[in-house]
């Protein structure tokens, strides 16, 4: 995936804000709170790290170019960081990147939610 694709991916998120931050890296975020970090890797590759669910996590941490994302992983977050395209094509990490904002967003403040329009209830 292309940096403009993923910044379109993840601009298509509700109430998504993107910053540019931590050596270039772009950040996109749901009420305060990341939810994908992209920076570009080795070999002009664009690395994708975004949040996922406990059984997504412990299946692809295996996988061909993925990995438990460096920082926040160690720290006992569940995170995964594309790496490669190698057995998660583009469309698979978009909707990866859909289910980790809708992970982040779930976790907000009911008040927060509420304020943005996620309240679903």
């Amino acid at each position: 995936m292309q940096i403009d694709r993923y910044n379109a991916v993840c601009g298509a998120l509700p109430h998504t804000t993107h910053v540019v931050q931590w050596g270039g890296s772009h950040v996109w975020k749901v009420g305060g709170k990341v939810f994908a970090i992209g920076s570009q890797a080795s070999q002009g590759n664009l690395a994708v790290s975004f949040k996922c669910s406990d059984m997504a996590f412990d299946v692809l941490r295996e996988q061909p170019g993925l990995r438990p994302a460096p920082y926040l992983a160690s720290r006992g977050m569940k995170w995964i960081q594309r790496q490669t395209g190698e057995t998660m094509d583009d469309d698979a990490l978009a909707d990866y990147l859909a289910e980790s904002h809708r992970i982040v967003a779930s976790g907000l403040t009911r008040k927060l939610k509420r304020e943005l329009g996620l309240d679903t209830a």
